[in-house]
């Protein structure tokens, strides 16, 4: 029998006091402190899930839906939403809450694929993932969906990379805000 591991055995949340050192020129939380605190938490839920030690492969979906205030608590909600040989889609919802007032505001959702290592450094298999209740069933699912479009998108990307001529397609420029100076064909 294989070893499987239930999505609430390795859920994990993070919440960190937003300080003025966070701060960009804005007065605004950096994002890339937001994003060091993603990782940070698809860390702790992978390596969990796993029981090794992982990596960051790719990022997917980071969207600033709202600005992030000093002084607000910011909680990183993570789960694992899909299990491949081994990788992980860890799905990650940030909420941040205005301690003074109690209002909460959904900040980011970001999903982070992640890879178990062994002790020298080769990708390891993961344990099987437990699908506990309909929430589960359909973020597994939507990572599988996101997961195939991904490969389509690069797929076409690519025929397109290398099938485009700059000549057939400079008229692409003509309603862009760019001024082309110098193009020797």
């Amino acid at each position: 029998m294989r070893k499987s591991k239930p999505i609430s055995y390795s859920r994990t949340t993070i919440t960190e006091l937003m300080i003025p050192s966070y701060a960009n020129f804005g007065g605004k939380i950096h994002g890339g402190i937001l994003l060091s605190l993603m990782d940070k938490v698809a860390y702790a839920c992978a390596s969990k899930h796993a029981g090794a030690y992982v990596v960051t492969v790719s990022v997917d979906g980071v969207n600033f839906l709202q600005p992030i205030e000093v002084g607000e608590l910011l909680s990183l909600h993570a789960s694992v939403n899909y299990v491949g040989r081994s990788s992980m889609v860890i799905g990650i919802r940030v909420v941040s809450e205005n301690v003074k007032t109690g209002q909460q505001k959904h900040t980011n959702t970001s999903y982070f694929t992640m890879v178990a290592k062994d002790d020298n450094g080769k990708p390891t298999e993961v344990p099987l993932l437990e699908l506990e209740d309909r929430n589960d069933v359909r973020r597994c699912l939507e990572a599988i969906k996101r997961k195939q479009l991904k490969e389509a998108y690069k797929d076409n990307f690519d025929n397109e990379k290398s099938s485009m001529t700059i000549e057939e397609n400079l008229h692409l420029l003509d309603n862009e805000r760019v001024i082309v100076k110098y193009i020797q064909f």
